[in-house]
């Protein structure tokens, strides 16, 4: 501080330097947040730190995310929802509901009344008590996809009216850092699934597989391999277009998915080709299943602007104990075997 800084100082109240000494360290710990989220590229890591270091630099005693379920992020969040921190202090809500609670603003809401009305955006798992709260909107790519909040048994903490530049600064940070969190994450999915269904892709598949098939061996229990494709899918693009083809085949994956148990892994083969891992499963329990999935598509018809069409599949099935099941790439060509069968049959007069 020059002399010039000193003199000016001097004259100043201390109230106002009082506020400017505080304003300073809450940017420092503000920095301090941002360095330690900034490196991290997965959102469990990333709103658990975000979380905790808010909580611990500022001694707040609540502090969780509200997610839009409509936003990019929502996905992501809900594959993580095992960890224990994030049920506690994660809360999902529509769009609507958000932008009915914050107006769609990018501002930071503060409120100290009336706060029955804020029930939505926090955890169910929560046992906040609640005399005050901070909503700071969180963007991505522009768009708002939710906040992160803090709350006090204290209505004085967040009450309106007080400054909140520091904190939409904190926002603007945590909003960067998330884009980074946000591309890093889309990379690692497009890597293990299908761009399209979003189910698991063939490498993967073929990796899993293989591990079940060892398992399978060792411990001498079931596993049955279901392999299908949608019956005539070239006309179903020929006649209701290419667009209308994704939808098939991304009902196709949902129907599988709806269906399966925790247990199962559903993958995307190739163009039309779906697999289905059924560990712990016998050839009869798989074909209950895949009869299971022909009757939801049937009675589950995609419609367009002017018609509508059904979904028919052909299957086939391999078990670990079919005869001369040595590896896991033999049990899959096996069930594939069978899928080609299946369909010769259907062509014959």
């Amino acid at each position: 501080m020059n002399k010039y800084d000193i003199k000016n100082s001097m004259t100043l109240p201390n109230s106002v330097l009082e506020r400017l000494k505080n304003n300073e360290i809450i940017a420092r710990k503000f920095h301090e947040i941002e360095i330690s989220i900034l490196t991290i590229l997965n959102f469990h890591d990333f709103i658990e730190e975000l979380l905790s270091e808010i909580s611990l630099k500022f001694a707040v005693p609540f502090t969780w995310v509200s997610i839009i379920e409509e936003s990019s992020i929502a996905g992501y969040l809900h594959n993580i929802q095992n960890s224990r921190l994030l049920k506690t202090s994660t809360a999902f809500l529509s769009k609507q509901e958000f932008i009915d609670i914050t107006g769609n603003r990018l501002k930071p809401l503060l409120a100290n009344q009336d706060l029955e009305r804020f029930k939505i955006l926090i955890p169910e798992a929560s046992e906040y008590k609640i005399g005050s709260i901070a909503i700071a909107p969180i963007t991505l790519d522009g768009e708002i996809v939710g906040s992160f909040n803090q709350a006090d048994e204290n209505s004085i903490r967040f009450k309106p009216g007080i400054d909140t530049s520091l904190l939409e600064q904190l926002a603007l940070k945590v909003s960067l850092c998330l884009s980074n969190v946000t591309a890093h994450e889309q990379l690692k999915f497009l890597a293990f699934h299908d761009p399209l269904t979003g189910l698991l892709n063939r490498g993967v598949m073929e990796r899993i597989l293989d591990r079940e098939f060892q398992r399978s061996k060792r411990y001498h229990i079931d596993l049955t391999i279901l392999f299908l494709d949608l019956d005539d899918f070239k006309s179903i693009n020929d006649n209701f277009g290419h667009d209308n083809g994704d939808r098939a085949l991304c009902h196709m994956a949902n129907c599988l998915n709806y269906l399966k148990r925790d247990s199962d892994i559903v993958a995307r083969f190739a163009g039309d080709e779906f697999v289905v891992i059924l560990p712990s499963t016998n050839k009869r329990q798989a074909q209950n299943y895949i009869e299971r999935v022909k009757h939801k598509l049937l009675n589950e018809p995609i419609k367009t602007n002017q018609s509508q069409f059904t979904i028919k599949v052909s299957h086939g099935l391999s078990s670990v104990f079919d005869k001369g099941m040595d590896t896991s790439a033999i049990l899959l060509k096996a069930a594939d075997k069978e899928l080609y069968l299946a369909k010769k049959n259907k062509k014959k007069p």
